[in-house]
C-alpha cells in the first residue's frame, strides 16, 4: 500500500490488530467481495453455498465482532479510538461493502446489551458467543417514507403529526403491537435474525414520537422483501421488512419513552457517521493505490504514464485529498469516542468528506487507467461503484450537510 502511515506512535498491540484486519481484507473480504459483486442475482449473494457466509464465520472467529461489547458479556470492552479506526480504515480499504454488513450485524445486540432484562440482555451474550453467523442483526431505521429526515428529527425538525415513522409500536398489556414497513436499504435486511428497530409511539410528536427495540425476525406477522438489486455495494444485502400485527414482548422495547429516544438520537447518527468517515477514508486510500499501481505499469508515448507530469499532478491531486480526509476522520473519531454524545457537525463533515473524497479519487482514478477504468475486470470500477452508494447511505449527504449546518448557525 502506497500511503504512509503518518501515525508514529502505534503500540505493538495496534499494528497486530491492524495487520490481523489487513490480512482478512486481503485474503478473505476483498476476494469475497469482488466475487459477490459480479453475480447478477442478489439472491445468490445470500445463498446457503454463498461465500458472504465464509466472511461472517472468519470475522467471527477472529473475534472481530467483539469489539466494544462489556467484557462481563464476552466482549473485548471499550477499545481505544485509533485501534477503532485502523480497524475501520482497513475494512474499508478491503471491502466497504461488506464493512458495512459486518458492522451492522451486531447493531440490535448493542443495543441489547444496554437492556436491564436479563432475558433481552442475554442475546448479546449469545451473539458474542456465535462463530458461525447464526445471529445476524440489522440497524432497521429506514423507512419508504423516511431516511434522511431522521437526520432532520435530531435537528429539531419534522415534528408534525404527518411525518411521524411508518412504524408503529402500540402498547397492549404487556405488549407492543408493530405494524408497517421498513424499506428496501435495511443493511443485512434479508438476512436478518434480529433488527434493532426504530419504531414511532406517540404519532402526535411527529419524529419526534420514536422509541427503539430489538426484535427477533422470527415472531408471527413479520416477513420480508427481496434482496435489494444495486448499483454499488453489492455484497451487502439490504431489503425490505415487513409488520403485520406482530406481538412484541414489552421487555424488548428497550427504549420506551420519546424522549429517551430522541435525546440518544444524536449520538446513534453521530456514532454511524463517524464509523462512515473511517471507512471511507479506507476506500478513498484504495482508489488512490490503485491508480497509483496502474500508472506505473501502463506505457504510454514510450515510457509508463507515471513519468508524465499531468498524470503525477493528479495523482498528487488525489493523494492530498485521501490524507486530508484520514486524518480528519481519526481525529473526529478520536473526540467522539471520548465525548458523548459528540459532535454531530464534525462526524457529518467527516462522513461528506470521507464519501465525496472517495468517489472523486476514484473518479479520477478511472481517468488514469482510461477506457479500461469502465471494465469489470479492473478493481477501481467497483470502488467508484461503492463510493457512489456511500454518499447516500446513512444520510444522503446533502441532507446530512443541512442538518449539520444548523448547528452551525
Amino acid at each position: 500500500m502506497a500511503v504512509v502511515e503518518l501515525d508514529l506512535n502505534l503500540t505493538d498491540e495496534q499494528k497486530a490488530m491492524r495487520d490481523l484486519v489487513r490480512k482478512f481484507g486481503a485474503e478473505v473480504a476483498r476476494p469475497a467481495a469482488i466475487k459477490l459483486d459480479k453475480l447478477a442475482d442478489p439472491q445468490k449473494v445470500i445463498a446457503e453455498d454463498s461465500v458472504l457466509w465464509d466472511v461472517f464465520r472468519t470475522y467471527r472467529q477472529l473475534g472481530l465482532h467483539r469489539r466494544g461489547y462489556p467484557e462481563e458479556l464476552g466482549g473485548l470492552g471499550n477499545m481505544d479510538a485509533l485501534t477503532g479506526c485502523l480497524i475501520g480504515e482497513e475494512m474499508g480499504y478491503w471491502a466497504s461493502d461488506l464493512a458495512i454488513s459486518l458492522g451492522a450485524a451486531g447493531n440490535p445486540f448493542r443495543v441489547a446489551s444496554l437492556s436491564p432484562h436479563p432475558k433481552v440482555r442475554d442475546l448479546a451474550r449469545q451473539y458474542l458467543e456465535d462463530t458461525e453467523a447464526k445471529l445476524i442483526g440489522c440497524w432497521a431505521i429506514t423507512e419508504p417514507d423516511h431516511g434522511s429526515d431522521w437526520v432532520l428529527a435530531v435537528a429539531g425538525g419534522s415534528r408534525q403529526p404527518e411525518c411521524a415513522p411508518q412504524v408503529s409500536a402500540v402498547k397492549k398489556g404487556d405488549r407492543y403491537i408493530l405494524n408497517g414497513q421498513k424499506s428496501a436499504w435495511v443493511s443485512n435486511g434479508t438476512i436478518a435474525t434480529h433488527a434493532g428497530l426504530h419504531v414511532c409511539l406517540d404519532r402526535s410528536q411527529g419524529m419526534g414520537g420514536g422509541g427503539l427495540a430489538v426484535v427477533p425476525l422470527d415472531l408471527p406477522g413479520i416477513s420480508k422483501g427481496k434482496p435489494l438489486n444495486k448499483l454499488g455495494q453489492r455484497a451487502l444485502n439490504q431489503g425490505e421488512i415487513f409488520f403485520d400485527n406482530v406481538e412484541l414482548p414489552e421487555e424488548y422495547m428497550v427504549v420506551p419513552n420519546p424522549q429517551v429516544h430522541t435525546m440518544m438520537m444524536p449520538g446513534v447518527l453521530t456514532g454511524a457517521n463517524t464509523g462512515m468517515g473511517v471507512t471511507f477514508a479506507g476506500l478513498a486510500r484504495a482508489a488512490f493505490d490503485e491508480a497509483l499501481a496502474y500508472a506505473k505499469e501502463r506505457v504510454q508515448g514510450g515510457k509508463p504514464i507515471i513519468e508524465h507530469q499531468n498524470i503525477q499532478l493528479k495523482l498528487f491531486k488525489m493523494f492530498t485529498m485521501v490524507e486530508a480526509a484520514r486524518s480528519f476522520s481519526r481525529r473526529v473519531s478520536a473526540y467522539n469516542a471520548v465525548t458523548m454524545p459528540g459532535s454531530a457537525a464534525h462526524a457529518v463533515a467527516s462522513k461528506v468528506l470521507s464519501t465525496e473524497t472517495a468517489f472523486m479519487v476514484a473518479s479520477e482514478a478511472i481517468q488514469i487507467f482510461g477506457g479500461y477504468g469502465l471494465s469489470k475486470d479492473y478493481h477501481i470500477e467497483k470502488i467508484f461503484r461503492d463510493a457512489k452508494t456511500a454518499m447516500i447511505e446513512d444520510g444522503e449527504n446533502s441532507a446530512l450537510s443541512l442538518a449539520a449546518a444548523a448547528s452551525l448557525v
